[in-house]
């Protein structure tokens, strides 16, 4: 037997067996794409907020001499209040969410409360028979100064202030009604939810 006949059948199995190394391969390489990419969103998902951090957010919303002593609340997935801590001023702060239009963090007072709750519910007119306060002291982000239902309008950014909620009048006031960075002016004017922004910190 020649040393052709020897080396041929080798080389021949060499490649065999290198073309079945690269198919292994290439199929190895393909299943850890697959697998990188379904687990990819399980690398980059957030933890849940801890409690703490959502009564940090909250308190910094309102004065020292108002957040020391106020209940602090959230809601959880299905819209339910959840009491963060108790409080015994009458305040109420929220953390709210900073990544919505419209939730901003913010303490709020009884009146105040009764406000926002007949707002949500799209009642004629707010029930509450005092004025209330309420402080948006990290700032704020809403749609629009003068239709309170606004959805689509881009966002504005506010910064700092506090408000009056009350139905004032701009034109026994002399407020205006147009949104400003610094003094008052009065947001949703002519509305019944109508009420003041008082801009920076009181």
């Amino acid at each position: 037997m020649s040393w052709l006949a020897l080396v041929l059948p080798a080389h021949g199995m060499r490649n065999r067996v290198g073309i079945n190394m690269l198919k292994s391969n290439i199929v190895l390489l393909t299943v850890a794409a697959f697998a990188l990419v379904a687990t990819k969103p399980l690398a980059i998902a957030q933890a849940p907020e801890s409690k703490q951090a959502k009564i940090d957010r909250a308190l910094a919303a309102g004065p020292p001499d108002v957040v020391r002593s106020a209940r602090v609340v959230d809601t959880d997935a299905g819209g339910n209040m959840v009491v963060l801590r108790e409080g015994t001023n009458g305040f109420t702060c929220m953390p709210g969410n900073p990544s919505v239009v419209g939730q901003p963090a913010m303490c709020m007072d009884a009146a105040s409360m009764q406000w926002a709750a007949d707002f949500k519910a799209r009642k004629p007119k707010p029930t509450n028979t005092v004025p209330g306060i309420t402080y948006m002291l990290a700032g704020a982000t809403q749609r629009s100064d003068s239709d309170p239902y606004d959805r689509t309008s881009p966002p504005i950014t506010v910064g700092p202030h506090w408000m009056i909620m009350w139905p004032f009048d701009p034109k026994t006031t002399g407020l205006p009604v147009v949104h400003k960075d610094t003094g008052a002016y009065i947001m949703w004017a002519g509305s019944p939810y109508a009420h003041v922004h008082v801009m920076g910190r009181p």
